[in-house]
């Protein structure tokens, strides 16, 4: 079974993914949207191809804890990516991981399209690697993240 680690967003949805047992998330790619039967083909693939037993959707949080607006897109997100894979989905705090995915893009040298294209990935990966490291402990009920 592998985890794939989803940087939720309106627009574009980073992806990574990792096998538990290795512990050490790897960039998968970016996916940009498309409409809501692209976007469940495209996920059931996935789950499918990659053999993934578990999604961990990044809940962005204000610094104080409490969620945003954002942060219930993502879980409407994370709802529908169960219902349509039928693969348990997991929440876990991305606070400053687009930011630190930003930091090391541009620590890189990396032109401004470059950066675009790896960032929302980047972000999955520093997120899944959080989770990983935590000891693989999401949160699995639609409760606020405090």
């Amino acid at each position: 079974m592998r985890i794939a680690g989803i940087d939720y967003g309106t627009v574009r949805i980073g992806i990574a993914t990792a096998d538990p047992e290795v512990g050490i998330a790897l960039l998968f790619g970016t996916y940009a949207r498309r409409n809501e039967r692209l976007d469940a083909e495209y996920f059931r693939q996935l789950a499918a191809e990659e053999r993934i037993g578990k999604f961990v959707v990044g809940l962005p949080v204000h610094l104080s804890g409490n969620e945003s607006e954002k942060s219930r897109q993502a879980r409407a997100f994370g709802a529908w990516l169960q219902r349509i894979t039928e693969t348990p989905v997991e929440y876990f705090d991305e606070r400053f991981t687009t930011a630190e995915a930003e930091q090391l893009l541009l620590d890189a040298g990396l032109t401004k399209k470059r950066r675009k294209d790896r960032l929302d990935q980047l972000a999955a990966q520093i997120m899944l690697s959080a989770y990983l490291e935590s000891g693989a402990q999401g949160q699995q009920a639609p409760d606020s993240i405090d």
